[in-house]
């Protein structure tokens, strides 16, 4: 009788001690990593919706953070911003309250190359674009009959490429579903002088839903940068415009010190934009 109680005592205090030790796995580790330095990320795409002037143009400055401990990249306030022409120089005014750099008398010209300078903190970044056009979005088709399964809406929205030329395209896709836009890359490759479109579909779009459609023409280097920025994301629909998870060198030099370099990319673009309503 005495060695059954023990045996039994002694599995109790195995249980307890079993028990301690997976509360304890329970515990927060602090982990201490290593923090690089902080860089320079430039937000400079410059957008010229047909039928607009295009003289109000904005960029913004900010710097990386630490992944882990921070939602808010830091505002840059006090640099030196210009972009210039051939024929002109557009200053670009840091405004408080949007907390980004403003011009107000900008001048797109199609095919005219600019140069973006951003003097700070001693040093200056430089990158040089140039303004392409895009065609008008024609025609938007809805299918009802979409997806894999056919069971999805799509939506298309068409326009004619321009057959004497290589051309590269953006599309942006915003709607009042998703927090925030959507984009992917294509090319005229297979197109050449031919109708394109771009296409959508989402399993979330109902009847009622909006779809804001944007295409913006882009360089061929602007199309391979953000290739491979999309390709980093997975395809998730994210901003491509955010730091992404591994460097990714977009069209900045540091003049003052080139090892410096900053995220981010300058470019030009006209844009057309369409919004459609799903039936």
């Amino acid at each position: 009788m005495v060695k059954f109680i023990y045996k039994i005592a002694t599995l109790f205090i195995l249980l307890i001690v079993m028990l301690l030790s997976l509360i304890s796995c329970e515990d927060v580790v602090e982990v201490d990593l290593d923090s690089a330095k902080p860089k320079l990320v430039i937000e400079a795409s410059v957008l010229w919706k047909k039928g607009t002037t295009g003289n109000e143009q904005k960029i913004k400055l900010t710097t990386s953070t630490d992944y882990y401990y921070s939602n808010v990249a830091p505002v840059v306030s006090g640099a030196i911003v210009t972009i210039t022409s051939s024929t002109n120089t557009f200053n670009f005014a840091y405004n408080s309250a949007s907390e980004d750099y403003n011009c107000n008398d900008f001048e797109p010209i199609i095919g005219e190359t600019y140069m973006l300078t951003v003097i700070v903190d001693g040093e200056t970044y430089t990158a040089t674009e140039t303004l392409q056009a895009v065609p008008t979005i024609d025609t938007v088709e809805q299918n009802n009959e979409g997806g894999f399964l056919g069971d999805e809406i799509e939506v298309k929205y068409f326009f004619q490429d321009d057959g004497t030329t290589d051309n590269f395209y953006l599309i942006q896709f915003n709607s009042n579903f998703n927090l925030l836009p959507e984009y992917d890359v294509i090319n005229d490759q297979f197109f050449q002088g031919n109708q394109m479109f771009g296409l959508y579909s989402n399993d979330k779009m109902v009847v009622g839903d909006d779809l804001t459609f944007t295409l913006h023409g882009i360089s061929e280097r602007y199309y391979n940068y953000l290739n491979v920025l999309l390709g980093i994301a997975g395809g998730n629909g994210g901003s491509p415009f955010s730091t992404p998870p591994a460097t990714v060198r977009g069209n900045f030099v540091n003049q003052t010190n080139p090892n410096n370099f900053a995220f981010g990319y300058f470019s030009l673009s006209e844009i057309d934009t369409k919004t459609y309503f799903i039936e």
